[in-house]
């Protein structure tokens, strides 16, 4: 088995693009239309299946706001220097909501940023810092 996307719901497909591809720099992969059923998809990621998993933004036509609830928890993304990536994030007008620091009890470098739709993302440093 394998993962091949993550789903998420959101309020403006055009401002979910923008924000995974400008200022997380995925690729926008391919998207679907379906105006008889009243949804839109795009898939973003650093690459296509099954290089690696995706996101699928799912837009519901006439619906602009989501409930988060309580049970999700975030996507995470390595990156080789979380600090220089929370700069170039917020150089691109992202939010980082926690800083770059070792994560509570241990040594390795996260951060978190949030999506337009309140999303969060885990950064996570792997490898060296250049």
């Amino acid at each position: 088995m394998q993962i091949l996307h993550t789903m998420l719901r959101v309020g403006d497909m055009q401002r979910s693009i923008d924000f995974y591809t400008r200022v997380l720099g995925m690729k926008l992969l391919r998207t679907t239309e379906r105006p008889e059923q009243n949804y839109s998809l795009a898939f973003v990621g650093y690459a296509a299946n099954p290089e690696q998993a995706e996101i699928e933004l799912t837009y519901n036509h006439g619906v602009d706001h989501y409930e988060l609830g309580n049970a999700y928890g975030h996507i995470a993304l390595g990156v080789s220097d979380v600090h220089a990536a929370c700069e170039r994030i917020k150089a691109a007008g992202g939010r980082v909501t926690r800083e770059a620091g070792p994560v509570a009890g241990g040594s390795t470098v996260i951060a978190f940023v949030q999506d337009p739709d309140g999303y969060k993302i885990e950064l996570i440093q792997r490898g060296t810092r250049s």
